[in-house]
């Protein structure tokens, strides 16, 4: 239920209505796309680029922090509630954020992310608490599953108010779109109140003193056995740039297709949600092909394809070429996302320290490689001053991710050899 609660975020805030939004109104007759933060006069895209990096940054020090404190199992639920009522508040603040208060959206941009990313920490921490070790998979693709149908749900309830605003008595559809903010933060605030009335506080040992150090320590030991284990090492580092490109891609698509090629905003919007849609296609279907084909093989493949659509972004001009991307960004989205981790665990060694540790450093290269990605997008507009050259970038992070993730030579994500 928790994922039910703050995928609305995700979907609403970071992929679909507030970029088109925020498009809408930082750009003007009289300044076109050039806003003024903080006295400073910057393009309003590379903008939007520089304050998801920043939160990513901000955040990313503080997982490991976050991940020693859950560890221990003490006031875990205290932390996520914290958390996801600051990312939830912020993105009711967002309902307030109108052309004359660019420095008030921004900040609630930020705050919403870290919200989002530190509730994760602890979210993700219960589920060797209330299940067994043979119910894991099943229980966290159900919380995935969940986490899709709720914000598609919130998602279309919005759209069909914003199209439609004056029959529910808004006097502008700005106005119509302000409201659905006010609708995640309070949709992830009010249905996080199952989760976290009915999740069981086990307290652990709480006679460590190095707690607060702990995520750090485990950091370290994990970058040591990396050292030792060539493969995993090759992979992490693929990781970071294919999953840099990925996670750029999937903020920054809806502002390209605004401002690149000025599609209206309800059909950036609803493109988004085509999005979604084909990308539980691509998951099954990359899954499928994984067990015949291999992880490495099918990830080279799917890698591939997104050094495609990166090229192709470049050139597209129409309406129908923008569509017929955003299915094949879908197709290989959810397919890379779900695949990329599942092979992660593959490579972990067996007889080394615990797997939380490692993926507490997979989070870290998670965050990292957003902040790279997005700011690496903004700066290559702001010195070029075209998007499309920022698609060329991100071509070449694929490339990078693909080049590494060749050397890996590690059986366990070779071909099947067995039914």
């Amino acid at each position: 239920m928790y994922d039910w609660a703050n995928s609305v975020y995700s979907l609403v805030i970071t992929s679909a209505i507030f970029p088109v939004y925020y498009q809408a109104i930082t750009t003007s007759a009289s300044d076109g796309d050039q806003v003024f933060f903080l006295g400073m006069k910057i393009t309003n895209s590379v903008l939007y680029s520089y304050s998801l990096s920043f939160s990513f940054l901000l955040i990313t020090p503080l997982l490991p922090l976050l991940s020693g404190i859950a560890d221990y199992g003490n006031n875990k639920k205290a932390f996520m509630k914290f958390f996801c009522y600051l990312g939830g508040l912020s993105c009711m603040g967002m309902f307030f954020f109108t052309s004359a208060t660019l420095e008030w959206g921004i900040a609630c941009v930020i705050l919403a992310s870290i919200g989002y990313s530190g509730s994760l920490v602890f979210y993700d921490a219960f589920l060797p608490e209330i299940t067994t070790v043979d119910q894991f998979n099943k229980v966290s693709a159900r919380g995935y599953s969940f986490g899709y149908y709720g914000s598609v749900i919130l998602l279309i309830a919005n759209l069909i108010v914003i199209q439609f605003y004056s029959s529910f008595g808004f006097a502008t559809q700005g106005l119509a779109t302000r409201f659905s903010f006010l609708l995640v933060g309070l949709w992830w605030i009010g249905f996080a109140q199952i989760p976290l009335r009915i999740l069981p506080e086990v307290r652990l040992s709480n006679s460590g003193e190095k707690r607060l150090t702990k995520g750090y320590h485990e950091l370290v030991n994990v970058w040591s056995n990396l050292k030792r284990n060539p493969d995993l090492k090759s992979y992490i580092f693929a990781y970071f740039f294919f999953n840099m490109g990925v996670q750029t891609v999937m903020y920054m698509a809806a502002t390209f297709g605004s401002k690149e090629l000025k599609l209206e905003d309800f059909k950036l919007i609803a493109t988004v949600l085509i999005i979604q849609l084909v990308a539980a296609l691509g998951a099954f279907l990359f899954a499928r092909f994984s067990f015949s084909w291999g992880d490495k093989q099918t990830l080279l493949i799917m890698i591939g394809l997104w050094i495609l659509i990166c090229l192709s972004a470049y050139f597209v001009t129409t309406e129908n070429q923008f569509y017929f991307l955003a299915a094949a960004v879908g197709l290989v989205m959810g397919g890379i996302q779900s695949l990329a981790r599942s092979a992660y665990a593959k490579l972990i060694p067996q007889d080394s320290i615990d797997h939380a540790s490692y993926f507490s450093f997979f989070d870290c290269t998670f965050n990292l490689s957003i902040v790279v990605g997005t700011f690496s997008y903004g700066l290559v507009e702001h010195l070029t001053g075209s998007m499309r050259n920022s698609t060329l970038a991100i071509a070449a992070f694929f490339v990078l991710g693909l080049l590494l993730l060749s050397r890996v030579k590690s059986a366990a994500i070779q071909k099947n050899t067995h039914a």
